[in-house]
């Protein structure tokens, strides 16, 4: 795609980097057939093609309107189309670089803006786990909308207080910690069954997603280098030791967390006091179904005997943004479980979309829906005993619509593990 772009951009960091994805796009239009809002809408515009034009024409000069800014905030980034393409457009990052443009001209109303400033500073604030225990004491009380966004009060259960000689760092996340604690907890007594010890550095928090994805990619950056300062130590152990004492990973149990810090290298390419240690933090990032091969071998003897069928939703951060498939289905079933993937839209994505669904809820809840309804056919009409998925966000949206239970699948593993002891 021929780009000519405006002089305001014409050399810079944004301007080029855009113009280079832009070049890869030959409109094709393969990516509108697995856009979850095109199959929603059918508007041209709320497809990835027609977003791309929008972009495209900003950068060549056009002012943006408020509904080219709305056209783009509908976009989930689910990076479906990044795995439809075929010429490897980045679709992603260009997003982030166009929305970027269109909010610097573009003023949102002020109740717009009051609410995502209240998502982009409450999500990863130490107020929100105080603030989930009083919302989950009032939860009887809650109109069902909100009810939706707190989850009943979970058990954590407890933390190995064994050491092992192998080590891996863990992300405890700024959310996940207040509404799901057991995930991690279950993250780390099943590495500990392993004989791989969890290792969480206090300082760090959250991966910068959420600022980054709503446009204060400032903060986002800020919250990038605070993690790579609180990890570093433990890295930089193991380079000093040749591995000996430092950590052998960084091991993701949220999926949308994961797909952020494998591109820490990335967001920090620029910045010359962080750049290769992003690049660093990146290639050491693991999402946990990454270690299943190796830890499903250990644990296969330790595991006890399943009943009931799991459907297992893949969401979109792990099966697109890090292009990971099929471990899950594949090692949990080695382990004995009865792992099915719906056969029917199992790549779309479930309408959560970290806060999409509080910025979307209309377009997030027919997704959900959509979603839910194709995994309670998983099975021949029959409903699955439990749904599983990788991310917390999925996780919490599903369960908001369905009575079946949904879990991470790494609580329904370590469920195992304490049933064989």
């Amino acid at each position: 795609m021929q780009t000519h772009l405006a002089p305001e951009y014409k050399g810079t960091a944004d301007g080029d980097a855009a113009e280079a994805i832009l070049r890869k796009c030959v409109h094709c239009g393969f990516c509108t057939a697995t856009c979850p809002t095109y199959q929603l809408l059918g508007d041209e515009l709320d497809g990835p093609r027609g977003r791309i034009y929008l972009m495209k024409q900003v950068l060549e000069g056009e002012p943006p309107t408020r509904k080219t800014q709305i056209h783009l905030d509908r976009c989930l980034t689910c990076r479906n189309c990044e795995s439809t393409c075929p010429s490897g457009v980045d679709y992603g990052h260009l997003l982030d670089i166009g929305r970027k443009l269109v909010d610097a001209k573009v003023p949102r109303p002020l109740g717009e803006r009051a609410l995502r400033w209240a998502l982009k500073e409450g999500l990863p604030s130490p107020l929100f786990a105080p603030a989930m225990k009083l919302g989950q004491l009032m939860r009887p009380l809650m109109p069902s909308a909100l009810k939706n966004k707190v989850p009943p009060k979970q058990d954590a259960g407890h933390w190995p207080t064994r050491t092992h000689a192998r080590k891996v760092l863990m992300l405890a996340g700024c959310v996940q910690p207040a509404m799901m604690p057991n995930i991690n907890s279950a993250t780390a007594r099943v590495l500990d069954a392993a004989g791989i010890q969890t290792v969480i550095a206090p300082q760090a928090g959250c991966c910068g997603a959420v600022k980054f994805h709503l446009n204060d990619q400032d903060g986002g950056l800020a919250e990038m280098r605070a993690n790579i300062d609180a990890w570093w130590p433990h890295i930089q152990g193991q380079a000093d030791t040749g591995g000996s004492t430092g950590v052998e990973a960084i091991i993701m149990n949220a999926s949308g967390c994961g797909v952020t810090v494998k591109e820490y290298g990335h967001m920090l390419r620029d910045d010359p006091a962080y750049a290769a240690k992003a690049a660093q933090v990146s290639a050491l990032t693991k999402d946990l179904s990454e270690w299943l091969p190796e830890i499903s071998a250990t644990l296969r003897d330790k595991v006890a005997v399943k009943t009931g069928t799991l459907a297992f939703h893949p969401p979109c951060t792990l099966q697109h943004g890090q292009q990971l498939r099929g471990g899950v289905e594949q090692y949990l079933g080695e382990l004995g479980f009865k792992v099915r993937v719906t056969g029917c839209e199992s790549h779309l994505c479930c309408g959560s979309a970290g806060t999409y669904s509080v910025l979307n809820p209309d377009l997030s809840y027919q997704l959900r829906d959509r979603k839910l309804g194709h995994l309670n056919r998983t099975f021949d009409a029959t409903p699955p005993d439990v749904i599983v998925s990788a991310n917390i966000g999925c996780i919490t949206h599903l369960q908001s619509g369905t009575a079946t239970p949904v879990r991470h699948w790494v609580e329904v593993l370590d469920e195992a593990l304490s049933k064989a002891l």
